[in-house]
């Protein structure tokens, strides 16, 4: 083959006594889609830090055209040509996206103003490529985590860059998003661009890449064709084991009603959606992105406002907009945006796995650190979260454990109705299965479980019955033995009626 546009060996990564990667190599051949996969904590994160010129390998060389090329920062990454797509999105919320697509890039008038008309028209223009019609003058606070997504990628696009990196860009997308993203990433390999895409949803790297490198616990494994690949093949590699169900779906007995909607509205997201989730039933809002359930969700909770309708737990009715009286009811929200709805970045893991019941830790008004700890440990434990110390701060984990984390801090407080949002975004394929099996698990115990997904397979695999959402109203209520992808569409689409 030809000389590798950008080329790693032997790279190797610590943090203090923690190897994040050993002895890596990694070869990307412009005109070539390349695929990185791995459990969370495999070290594909802190590899795409490394060509982001965020952190500096300990040893081992990257070269650039065949020549050997030092990354001190970001700048000189993008002096390289190297972009990089991050699974989460990094805006200012205060500006506009035009602003954030070209920070620190704005094209400037005479005297050095920046030319805002320029960089508006620009920003139109990116936007349009992508095939989504973002208003430039928009501030980024409040955009949904996919457009958020496609800000970032628009700023990617808008650097010519050499190298594409994207790591986790379709986690928050919908199917007709994604298919544009991949329409761009197509164009962008084929004019020439190197990319290297990193994703846990393996239908899109067999779509859109011609070789798949595995990394597990920091270690290179193996670097093949897709062709040559099946998807038992790269799940056996990535957790070196087999798994055995990727939706382990248990049986379990359907009690009471838990959870009772009615009527549900708020104006301009969602009208009059009423629903009833019973114990032991684990039941899936589905939709495409935009139809309201992510907002449907924490109007339940709480934590949004609503203009109609009421909510019931166990036949009790919850106040409007208390999220305190929700969490004494036996309700847990489990939010879609984990870095800016369900984690405090600067506290350590173990503030995080105990904040909602800190009061039920204390003594005498004190909270002890060995209290903390020991409470934290134990869900961490359960749910195999991978840190150094959970002293550590969250904001140190990879994004799957941070994901954990958020899911430890509400099982902690032993709910009785359960609100999941997009539960396994980011999350590799073996802990997906172990999330799975938990939900399963707590719908035995008699848990109601309200799962918010935009997987399909996730939600026919899962669910006991489909709720699906369009247009910020329930289109129909598909039992498990009905459901299938094609009910869902046409429902998700407007296009079926009512079941």
């Amino acid at each position: 083959m030809a000389t590798p546009l950008l080329a790693l060996s032997g790279v190797s990564k610590s943090f203090g006594a923690v190897a994040a990667l050993r002895d890596v190599r990694l070869e990307l051949y412009s005109g070539e889609a390349h695929a990185l996969v791995g459990e969370n904590g495999a070290g594909k994160s802190t590899l795409v830090k490394i060509l982001a010129g965020v952190h500096a390998p300990d040893q081992g060389t990257l070269t650039l055209d065949g020549r050997p090329v030092t990354l001190g920062n970001p700048a000189d990454a993008r002096a390289a040509g190297i972009a990089v797509i991050y699974q989460e999105p990094t805006l200012f919320p205060d500006l506009s996206v035009a602003e954030n697509i070209f920070m620190g890039r704005q094209p400037l008038r005479s005297l050095r103003r920046i030319a805002s008309a320029e960089m508006r028209a620009r920003a139109i223009e990116l936007c349009e490529r992508l095939g989504v019609p973002l208003d430039p003058d928009r501030p980024a606070r409040g955009l949904s985590i996919a457009d958020q997504q496609i800000v970032e990628i628009a700023k990617a696009l808008s650097l010519d860059a050499r190298v594409l990196v994207m790591d986790e860009p379709t986690a928050a997308l919908s199917g007709v998003e994604v298919e544009r993203l991949f329409t761009v990433a197509r164009s962008l390999r084929d004019s020439g661009t190197a990319v290297l895409f990193i994703s846990h949803r393996f239908d899109e790297v067999f779509a859109l890449c011609q070789r798949v490198t595995v990394m597990r616990d920091g270690r290179w494994v193996s670097t093949d064709p897709a062709a040559d690949l099946s998807v038992d093949e790269v799940v056996r590699r990535m957790v070196g084991r087999e798994v055995t169900s990727l939706f382990p779906k248990e049986p379990a007995t359907v009690g009471e009603p838990r959870l009772e909607v009615r009527g549900l509205t708020r104006h301009g997201s969602f009208a009059d959606v009423s629903f009833t989730v019973r114990g032991g039933e684990i039941v899936a809002l589905a939709g495409l992105v935009g139809a309201g359930r992510s907002e449907v969700s924490r109007a339940i909770f709480g934590v949004d406002p609503y203009d109609a309708g009421q909510v019931c737990v166990d036949g009790k009715r919850l106040p409007r907009g208390d999220t305190a009286a929700a969490i004494e009811a036996g309700l847990a929200l489990v939010p879609e945006d984990r870095r800016q709805q369900g984690l405090v970045m600067e506290l350590s893991v173990e503030r995080n796995a105990t904040l909602p019941r800190r009061w039920a830790l204390t003594r005498m008004g004190l909270l002890f650190g060995g209290a903390e700890r020991r409470a934290a440990g134990t869900w961490a434990e359960r749910l195999q979260v991978k840190a150094a110390r959970l002293s550590d701060a969250v904001s140190t984990l990879s994004g799957g454990n941070q994901q954990k984390v958020v899911l430890a801090k509400w099982l902690a407080t032993h709910p009785r109705v359960l609100i999941v949002d997009e539960p396994t975004r980011g999350i590799d394929v073996g802990t997906k299965s172990e999330v799975h099996r938990l939900l399963s698990r707590l719908a035995g115990d008699g848990v109601a479980v309200l799962m918010v997904s935009s997987e399909l397979p996730e939600v026919l695999g899962m669910a006991d019955r489909v709720l699906v959402m369009h247009e910020g109203r329930l289109a129909a209520d598909i039992p498990r033995d009905r459901a299938d992808e094609e009910s869902v569409m046409l429902a998700a689409t407007g296009q079926g009626g009512r079941s």
